[in-house]
């Protein structure tokens, strides 16, 4: 690698780090925590390379990216940040940054970028774009760290003003429908109208003439469309072959496998490639456990905001949040973490409140094809499974065979003794169980029996 590399960071920390890899790797460097001086180094003519932090004690870095490319077009930028979200990805692609990089950073990875970049001779833009400052967007929790995540920012802040369709993949809850709302909100089309269409929509003859004069020029997003039967399918491939030449931006979210649908004849293959111009796939949250305690500041800090008190959890707690496998994704996630800040007695949020909470969860999993009806045995052990799951690792209590039986009988007893009116007699005869072993177990899982009439 050869090259001269100029560092901006008010961390010593990772100024030291930099200077020495790229110094190793055979580069001239020149570090600072001043952004003033930074300039002053790019206005002298140093540099080959710009990697940046954006947080400065005197300015922005992102702020600077439009002054360093005036000064010296070509110059390549990466941009470093702790502000893992969504807008400072969007931010620097707009300000044309030549990459981005979240804190903690891969150092291996970050010499990687910076080696192509020396490599790479960018083309100098003869027109500067003017870029709109953006407030954050704190109401969107596109947040996260993760390998995963990080490209995904990457890849929409690319196609957010590209001239395709975009289909968005992602179990329910990981936030499709956010980053359908982030691609049309940071594009240039952000001051036209955004319209989710769901498949009632098109119904009628002037279903789709309508949603496209709603549209107008803006976005139109077609929700869930692998739930779209045969003819709703066939209208939106007609509407898409006559799109006028101030046609919407078109998006697509789907939870199910088109690629399924398609070869078991129930999805067409005209429409998947009429909507599959660009494919974001939204990773799951049980893909990105890193990213857990990171939203689950957000939520809390949201919930601080809305007037809900001030909440944190132990490590205990937190470290039972991020065992669990979230099923419902970060829909669920933040459902729950807003249960806890309500019914949470302390500021502080306990391992047994949380162990509390997720014990009572539905047993909800990613939609699957196919609608047969799931056996009782399947229910059972997936329940036995988020049971293993929220002790992170470790083994339950002793006594475990005991327990869970207990947990199954008392309400299969229940509703025995519901559906035979409280005849102890009737009811022991439809367990196939002796009358006074019902009695014992009555009494032994402290069962409040109600005699009535029962029709039947």
């Amino acid at each position: 690698m050869d090259g001269t590399v100029l560092v901006a960071d008010d961390d010593r920390t990772i100024r030291t780090v930099l200077t020495q890899a790229l110094t190793r790797a055979g580069c001239k460097v020149h570090a600072t925590a001043s952004l003033v001086t930074l300039m002053r180094w790019v206005e002298e003519g140093k540099g080959d390379l710009v990697i940046s932090d954006v947080m400065m004690p005197d300015g922005n870095g992102l702020e600077a990216l439009p002054r360093i490319a005036q000064e010296r077009p070509g110059l390549p930028v990466i941009v470093i940040s702790a502000q893992n979200t969504i807008m400072t990805a969007i931010q620097a692609a707009e300000a044309d940054a030549y990459d981005y990089l979240p804190k903690p950073f891969d150092l291996p990875d970050l010499m990687k970028r910076a080696a192509r970049a020396l490599d790479q001779k960018r083309k100098a833009q003869v027109v500067s774009k003017a870029v709109e400052p953006r407030t954050e967007g704190g109401d969107l929790p596109l947040v996260g760290r993760t390998a995963g995540m990080q490209a995904l920012y990457r890849l929409v802040a690319r196609v957010m003003n590209a001239d395709l369709p975009v289909l968005i993949l992602g179990e329910s809850g990981t936030g499709k429908s956010l980053i359908a709302r982030a691609i049309h909100d940071f594009s240039d089309r952000r001051t036209l109208p955004f319209v989710v269409a769901q498949a009632a929509d098109l119904q009628g003859a002037d279903g789709p003439s309508t949603l496209l004069a709603k549209a107008k020029g803006g976005s139109l997003v077609f929700d869930e469309v692998g739930d779209y039967d045969e003819e709703t399918q066939g209208r939106i491939v007609r509407m898409l072959d006559a799109l006028p030449d101030s046609a919407p931006r078109i998006m697509a979210t789907t939870q199910v496998d088109l690629g399924a649908l398609m070869e078991a004849g129930k999805f067409r293959q005209d429409l998947f490639y009429r909507i599959g111009g660009v494919t974001l796939a939204v990773p799951s949250l049980r893909e990105r456990v890193e990213d857990i305690p990171l939203l689950a500041e957000h939520f809390l800090a949201r919930a601080e905001r809305d007037g809900l008190g001030v909440r944190r959890f132990s490590s205990e707690a937190m470290a039972l949040v991020r065992a669990y496998a979230w099923p419902g994704n970060v829909r669920q996630l933040e459902n729950t973490i807003r249960r806890l800040i309500v019914t949470s007695s302390e500021e502080e949020i306990t391992r047994a409140e949380v162990e509390f909470v997720l014990g009572n969860q539905p047993a909800i999993e990613p939609l699957r094809q196919g609608g047969e009806g799931e056996k009782l045995s399947a229910s059972i052990a997936r329940h036995l499974r988020r049971y293993f799951d929220l002790h992170g690792g470790n083994l339950p209590a002793p006594g475990l065979y005991d327990r869970i039986l207990r947990e199954m009988e008392a309400p299969l007893i229940e509703i025995a003794l519901d559906a035979t009116g409280g005849n102890q007699a009737r009811c022991a005869d439809l367990l196939g169980i002796n009358r006074n072993t019902l009695r014992k177990k009555i009494t032994d899982l402290d069962i409040q029996v109600t005699r009535r009439r029962k029709l039947m």
